[in-house]
């Protein structure tokens, strides 16, 4: 009996000092994997994204529009009410494609983008065809309205467009790439700009003037 006793108490020994150890000891936690770092451009916003270039928002904006618009001068002018002053603004506008197609407008508005705006719908209403001989004019001409007077000669290839501020616009984009201009009269730029557009009413080309003459050749 005392030897069954040892025997059966020391198997029990290890195993009553193994419990102790399973207890105090818990099981470690997995340790959770590592998250893989995320690119900076693949987030939802766009912080770490390249800029697009200009050339790709240009190609990204679409195809130009046909006719180019300019303004050549904006006016203002105030009228005193009882309670201060009511500001409003003109704008001459003047468009066209570089091909022979120009046109100008004046808008009134109490804003200068509406009246910008309703430049540029005035001057594509009043279109004009411009006879060109090459780049140039098809001959001298010269034309007045109210103060304003201008003179517009050809120059040969490489001249270039000599002519003012007020005058230039019309001319270029009209498509005009050498002449000669100068302006005679008066400087303001409403004048200037209806006698240039009165002086290219008056050019004829070579066939027009044939055909009125009612000749084939010269």
């Amino acid at each position: 009996m005392k030897k069954q006793e040892e025997v059966t108490s020391v198997q029990a020994a290890p195993q009553a000092a193994a419990a102790p150890e399973a207890v105090s000891a818990p099981a470690p936690a997995s340790a959770p994997a590592p998250a893989a770092s995320a690119p900076a451009h693949s987030r939802g916003d766009d912080r770490g994204r390249r800029p697009p270039r200009r050339r790709e928002r240009d190609r990204d904006a679409g195809p130009a529009p046909e006719f180019e618009e300019r303004v050549v001068a904006i006016n203002r002018s105030a009228k005193v009410v009882k309670g201060g002053r009511n500001f409003s603004f003109s704008a001459l506008v003047v468009v066209g494609n570089r091909k022979g197609r120009v046109g100008v407008g004046f808008g009134k508005a109490n804003e200068v983008a509406d009246a910008i705006r309703k430049g540029g719908e005035k001057a594509r209403k009043s279109l004009i065809t411009v006879p060109l001989r090459l780049h140039t004019l098809p001959h001298p001409t010269h034309a007045d309205f109210r103060g304003g007077q201008v003179m517009i000669r050809p120059a040969s290839t490489g001249t270039g467009l000599i002519a003012g501020g007020s005058m230039r616009a019309v001319l270029e984009l009209a498509g005009v790439q050498d002449a000669l201009a100068k302006s005679l009269g008066s400087s303001n730029p409403v004048n200037v700009v209806k006698a240039t557009v009165a002086a290219i009413l008056k050019l004829r080309t070579r066939d027009e003037i044939l055909a009125k003459r009612g000749l084939t050749t010269l």
